[in-house]
């Protein structure tokens, strides 16, 4: 189970507390936020997109919007999202649980500058009804995510 691997990567980084389950959906960004009780620009989103050189997941601020022309400028072709039923094979999550966490191997991670607006974040972890809170720092240092900036402004509420 991929919430297994998720826990696992939290553990061994000192992180097992950080994980949260819900009774509730978390699946979307304003169902997240209910669930977690902060506010929606807090919530991490994990976007799936497949680049010229495979899979790669961006975490951006929960009320971000994708900004083609950045993300094509950063990356050199334009984004294509993954179907929600290839997701599991491409990325190593479901619809509704994408996190930066235990990923496939070839999954290229990305965070995005909008995640700055906030400390700590709450990406998923696996499943559409769970959460980690993790500071900036060890979201960066956990994932070995590349910060870019391929985002519009977005109100961080």
């Amino acid at each position: 189970m991929r919430v297994d691997a998720v826990k696992a990567v939290l553990a061994s980084h000192g992180l097992a507390e950080a994980y949260m389950e819900f009774e509730v959906s978390s699946a979307t960004v304003d169902l997240a936020a209910a669930a977690v009780g902060c506010e929606p620009g807090r919530i991490a989103k994990s976007l799936s997109v497949m680049g010229t050189d495979g899979p790669m997941v961006l975490v951006v601020m929960g009320t971000a919007r994708l900004d083609n022309r950045k993300f094509k400028d950063t990356f050199n072709c334009k984004p294509r999202f993954i179907k929600p039923e290839d997701l599991l094979e491409l990325v190593g999550h479901p619809m509704g649980g994408v996190c930066p966490f235990a990923l496939h191997d070839n999954v290229r991670i990305y965070l995005d500058a909008s995640l700055r607006r906030f400390d700590p974040v709450y990406p998923a972890a696996g499943a559409p009804n769970n959460a980690v809170r993790i500071a900036l720092d060890e979201l960066e240092r956990i994932t070995g995510g590349v910060w870019v900036d391929v985002c519009k402004e977005a109100d961080p509420v």
